[in-house]
């Protein structure tokens, strides 16, 4: 069999890497989104569940399908955006979100639309949005300072180091440090924290027209604005220019919709922890990096077994700890989404009122400010690309 003349240590080394580097910088984002959703620690648990077993199939699913290393992930910005958005919802209505964002997925997958629908939307509103929902993470790392100082200064130092000389294990720095430190001043609370394996739970959707336009909808945009079309940028780079795009997009989202009932909000193509797997780290020989994305899959099948001792274990940590991590693990991610939505001077002024409005957390009609964002941006668009004729003579 190809595979086993194909494996190399260091390919599963770097899938190795790439899980602990997506999972330590973004599982406690995942972690607020369940509760800021109102799921109990073993619904919590089962989410974990579902998005390990998602992201393990689909990753050693797809990379043996087409022999190219194809890591999926949860969309970490979903996720963060989910906790500003589902205020009001009850759970039942969220999953019901979740599928119906599934669904888009699936169906701008396997029918082509997502390259053509991609092409069309402005990446400067959907950036915009993006960062407007990170915004108030990216501030609480020093809001909590207030609370405790000697924490997050501690945990905001080690990340400034590392990023400067260890710049892929920066946010791993960061929570190794906040935790120490956590742990000298008597902040954790690991007394009943205990290896256990996850149980599924399944919670019956319940589909709301505040949920499917505050949640499901802006949920899609940026998982595929923010997510897929990095992911897909990725593959190109190294490289695997052959493999087809679609079927990629379509699987992730089918995968997103079978296990949204127990939590999975959103399957994606990677991109960070994708080009761990895909780099000469992983193998020289670019044909046999494809196990590396099948070594990644595994550890994030091992996660998602083990996601009640996860969901524990965060439980155990200090919220000032949780909310550091969560803002530091997304500098990147709103830089770059300013960077996006700002670079360029036309449409500069749309997308800045998007990623405002966005920021602002305006709620009209029961929808989030994640829609109404957009829904600002593109009026501001067609305003000031509007052309008004000149009356015939």
């Amino acid at each position: 069999m190809r595979l086993w003349r194909d494996i190399s240590l260091s390919a599963v080394m770097a899938g190795f890497v790439a899980v602990l580097v997506g999972f330590t910088s973004s599982a406690v984002i995942v972690f607020k989104a369940a509760q800021a959703a109102g799921a109990s620690e073993a619904q919590t648990a089962s989410w974990m569940w579902a998005l390990g077993l998602g992201m393990g199939l689909t990753c050693i699913g797809l990379s043996l399908r087409y022999r190219v290393p194809v890591v999926t992930a949860w969309s970490t910005p979903g996720a963060a955006m989910l906790i500003s958005s589902v205020a009001g919802l009850s759970l039942p209505e969220v999953i019901g979100a979740f599928l119906f964002s599934g669904l888009l997925l699936t169906v701008f997958g396997f029918t082509g639309w997502f390259e053509r629908a991609m092409g069309r939307m402005p990446m400067a509103l959907a950036s915009g949005m993006l960062a407007g929902v990170l915004l108030r993470f990216g501030l609480d790392v020093f809001t909590v300072m207030q609370h405790r100082f000697a924490l997050v200064i501690a945990m905001f130092i080690s990340w400034l180091l590392a990023r400067r000389w260890l710049p892929r294990y920066a946010v791993m720095v960061s929570l190794a440090i906040g935790i120490g430190v956590a742990a000298m001043q008597g902040l954790l609370h690991l007394g009943e924290l205990h290896v256990a394996l996850a149980r599924p739970i399944f919670v019956m959707p319940q589909f709301t027209w505040a949920a499917m336009v505050g949640v499901a909808l802006p949920l899609f945009v940026v998982t595929m604005a923010s997510q897929n079309v990095p992911g897909v940028a990725i593959l190109r780079a190294h490289g695997y220019t052959d493999t087809p795009i679609s079927p990629l997009i379509g699987w992730t989202g089918l995968t997103t919709l079978l296990l949204a009932p127990f939590g999975a909000y959103a399957l994606n193509l990677a991109a960070i922890t994708a080009a761990i797997c895909m780099g000469r780290d992983a193998h020289e020989d670019a044909r046999r990096r494809y196990v590396a994305a099948i070594a990644a899959g595994f550890f994030y099948l091992l996660i998602g077994l083990f996601g009640a001792t996860v969901a524990a274990l965060f439980a155990a940590l200090p919220k000032e700890l949780i909310m550091a991590i969560a803002g530091i693990a997304l500098f990147g991610t709103i830089g770059n989404g300013l960077a996006a939505a700002l670079g360029k001077e036309d449409g500069r002024e749309a997308a800045l009122v998007t990623f405002l409005v966005t920021a602002s957390g305006l709620t009209l009609l029961g929808i989030g400010s994640a829609f109404w964002g957009l829904m600002a941006g593109l009026v501001t668009l067609g305003v000031m690309r509007w052309k008004v004729m000149a009356p015939a003579i």
